[in-house]
């Protein structure tokens, strides 16, 4: 996606120590001091993943009940562009008062739309709630990083980070299962309905700790200007969106308008020097969205590939993507070891080569003599790849942050995240189509004995072109060290330039 050079920016040294007082040595993330915390934390997070995987089982119910299946692709970008704004939002907050309101704002508001989306009978009402979850995701996955920055010392970072990866497991592996039993037998709208009440017990566990953080004194005003970059930035992906869905002319208009409200805004948005992989932090910001951006496209297509090529079964195809979540959160814990940390970008660089090769090993399950289960094998270790990239990138963006940027640059991390998300999906998209892919029945129940004979290569172009992005982001991890002997820092693009004798409490950016 994006990236700079951080001569273009005031250079800080990383001091040793955060602001906040360290913990004993001895202490881990779950010993007394911290315990609570990090229970409450990684709740959240797990709630939020199991909500995230269960509405992929849930839409179809949900389109077919409120007669909506026109609207259907809107019901999960309307969660993504209102999430855009809100984590531009959310970093500002953060920086200008702390984390604490944002994220119990976010929690409320994830909730509220939890609760509309859950009690709409018409399907438009239904994409306002999704939107409404959206705005309280983006400012509550911002706040939870900076409270990582400033809450624990940097020794136990990377395992909380790891924990954060962590908590995805259990929702991935039995959110699908939950889901389409709640479903079946208390209907979809009880997916939405219940979760509210189950955000209750983290936040009452968490609230003592997150209140004895240290006090941050506003030292600006909320910066305007980032605010309407990141609502032209949602509005711009958006219309995009809206025009891919549709297959005239008449998509045109939308698309040159969201292109001219993205492109200008999202430069400005990004540390400086993002799209160009300057070293330091542009480069961890700019490795996020394609690191994260080309598994997610892979991973869309791969079930999809073994129904219409092989013959498998919808659930045995979406099994063949459960060993990479476990093995997302191996990658995680394991770059959290205290060992690696002065080989941390060699680990991110190793990671995405091992997604490269995983991904470029997918397609070879299109020939028929080619055992099926070597996608399988496949995810498990892009799993393992992605899972030392992503945490690692966190905690390098803590030690990078300056702590009056270190909320404005979480929110460009997660930023990064998903316009990496909507911009390689839809390349995958449009390529699978360009080389015929369109055989594939446009209602999710793809014919498999009449899979056009131009399918495998819109296959193998998807796959081939995400690994070509994989590899691009390994190169970039080259540049992940800023340049001079320090750890210096640039601050984002749209943030103020603050002077360098500021000590550092680093935040961080959201991940799975």
């Amino acid at each position: 996606m994006t990236a700079v050079d951080p001569r273009d920016a005031a250079e800080v040294p990383l001091p040793a120590s955060p602001v906040s007082a360290p913990a004993p040595p001895a202490e881990g993330v779950l010993g007394r001091t911290y315990r609570a915390l990090t229970l409450g934390i990684i709740s959240v997070v797990s709630l939020i993943a199991f909500e995230a995987s269960a509405v992929n089982t849930a839409m179809p119910a949900v389109g077919h009940a409120l007669d909506g299946i026109a609207l259907y692709a809107f019901a999960f970008s309307a969660y993504f562009t209102a999430s855009l704004f809100a984590m531009a939002l959310s970093g500002e907050w953060c920086d200008r008062s702390g984390p604490l309101a944002p994220l119990f704002t976010g929690i409320a508001t994830f909730g509220a739309g939890l609760v509309v989306a859950g009690a709409a009978q018409q399907m438009g009402l239904f994409v306002l709630g999704r939107g409404v979850q959206g705005i309280g995701g983006g400012l509550v996955i911002v706040a939870l990083y900076v409270v990582v920055g400033r809450a624990y010392p940097e020794a136990l970072r990377p395992a909380v980070l790891a924990a954060f990866s962590a908590a995805w497991v259990l929702p991935v592996i039995v959110g699908p299962l939950v889901a389409g039993t709640v479903t079946e037998h208390l209907g979809w709208r009880w997916v939405f309905l219940s979760i509210p009440v189950l955000v209750l017990l983290p936040l009452t566990v968490m609230l003592p700790a997150l209140r004895k953080l240290p006090p941050r004194p506003a030292e600006e005003r909320m910066d305007r200007r980032r605010m309407l970059l990141a609502l032209a930035v949602a509005a711009g992906a958006g219309l995009l969106q809206y025009a891919a869905q549709r297959r005239d002319w008449a998509a045109l208009l939308p698309a040159a308008a969201g292109l001219a409200l993205l492109a200008p805004a999202i430069v400005r948005l990004l540390p400086k020097g993002t799209f160009r992989a300057a070293r330091g932090l542009p480069s961890v910001v700019l490795i996020r969205g394609l690191a994260g951006g080309s598994l997610l496209a892979a991973e869309s297509f791969v079930p999809l590939m073994l129904v219409t090529e092989r013959g498998l079964s919808t659930t045995l195809a979406g099994l063949s993507l459960t060993g990479g979540g476990l093995t997302w959160a191996l990658g995680s814990y394991t770059q959290s070891r205290p060992r690696l940390e002065p080989h941390r970008e060699r680990i991110m660089g190793i990671g995405l080569l091992l997604m490269t090769a995983a991904i470029l090993t997918v397609p070879l399950a299109l020939v028929d003599g080619v055992p099926v289960w070597i996608v399988a094998a496949a995810w498990v270790v892009a799993g393992y790849g992605i899972g030392l990239n992503i945490s690692s990138g966190s905690v390098l963006l803590l030690k990078l942050s300056r702590p009056q940027d270190a909320g404005s640059n979480a929110a460009s991390l997660q930023v990064s995240d998903a316009l990496g998300n909507i911009t390689f999906v839809g390349l995958s998209g449009l390529l699978f189509s360009a080389f015929g892919g369109a055989a594939a029945d446009a209602g999710g129940t793809p014919d498999v004995t009449n899979a056009a004979s131009g399918q495998p290569a819109a296959f193998a172009a998807v796959f081939f072109a995400m690994a070509a992005v994989a590899l691009t982001g390994s190169w970039v991890a080259t540049r992940l060290k800023p340049a001079g002997s320090g750890l210096p820092t640039a601050p984002s693009g749209g943030a103020k330039r603050v002077p360098a004798p500021h000590p550092r409490t680093p935040s961080a950016p959201a991940e799975r």
